[in-house]
């Protein structure tokens, strides 16, 4: 296995790790997210993270659960980083990996890989996503149910 580039927050940031997502959603570079040469804007991937992690809990069920108006749990973003490892172009093709690294008492932590259509690593990042009481803002508990939603993702 090859070695990439280390990353803060994983361990061992190789091929056996790049291979461990098995979620992914596909984006394109907008010339809007681009600076003036032609590079993806660093605050990008921030936004990229949102749509896949929407869509990732939209594959799991739970943001079907966090969307109906009579829920009491939304999810709050605590945290969230990124490294940058491979310069990035307007008009790319991104598969951007989402998977759980950690499911806590209340929280998950989510890890992102950014790979283009050479197989190139571009960024990686990782969030941690809070469940909270949406009227009282404190932290809510996973249910057994909502464990199993994860698990299954």
């Amino acid at each position: 296995m090859s070695k990439l580039k280390n990353v803060s927050f994983i361990e061992n940031f190789n091929d056996e790790y790049k291979n461990s997502f098995f979620f992914s959603h596909q984006i394109k570079i907008r010339f809007s997210e681009t600076d003036m040469f032609g590079h993806m804007n660093n605050t990008a991937p921030f936004t990229y993270f949102e749509e896949g992690r929407i869509e990732f809990f939209k594959n799991n069920g739970l943001m079907q659960k966090w969307l109906d108006p009579k829920g009491e749990t939304i999810p709050v973003v605590a945290d969230l980083q990124c490294e940058y490892l491979h310069q990035t172009y307007f008009d790319e093709k991104i598969t951007l990996n989402v998977k759980i690294n950690r499911v806590g008492t209340s929280s998950v932590d989510l890890h992102y890989l950014g790979i283009n259509e050479l197989g190139e690593s571009l960024f990686a990042g990782r969030g941690a996503i809070v469940q909270i009481n949406k009227h009282t803002g404190k932290s809510v508990p996973w249910t057994e149910r909502e464990k199993e939603m994860l698990s299954g993702a």
